[in-house]
């Protein structure tokens, strides 16, 4: 059963910063792709960052040069850095990896439980 927490997430005012960190637990092969997304209320689910298993990162515009994606492969966790804070950044956060069971196995898409981030203004 692979697993995916995340933590980090919680209240902070506009212009701070937070970290969420998102681990891997289970048994698997590999894990290619790591990437965050959000959900605010009343909108759909939204790509913010992803990672590549070769470190290569993509930022949706809203976010490039505020959030920061990294990954520690050996401890299978996925991180998001997020600076100067705006209250449109409020909304659940999902970590997102695509994970192989074994070598030979499709490559799965598997999600966190999401965390809040609430940025007041």
């Amino acid at each position: 059963q692979v697993q995916l927490v995340e933590s980090g997430g919680g209240l902070v005012q506009a212009g701070g910063s937070m970290r969420l960190s998102c681990a891997a637990s289970g048994r698997f092969t590999s894990i290619d792709v790591m990437a965050w997304y959000r959900q605010a209320p009343g909108k759909q689910r939204e790509s913010v960052a992803r990672i590549s298993s070769g470190s290569t990162t993509n930022y949706a515009d809203s976010v490039k040069g505020r959030f920061t994606i990294s990954r520690d492969s050996a401890k299978n966790t996925v991180f998001l850095q997020m600076n100067n804070l705006k209250a449109e950044d409020t909304a659940v956060y999902y970590c997102n990896a695509v994970i192989r069971l074994s070598h030979y196995s499709t490559p799965r898409n598997y999600w966190g439980q999401g965390t809040q981030v609430t940025v007041s203004s």
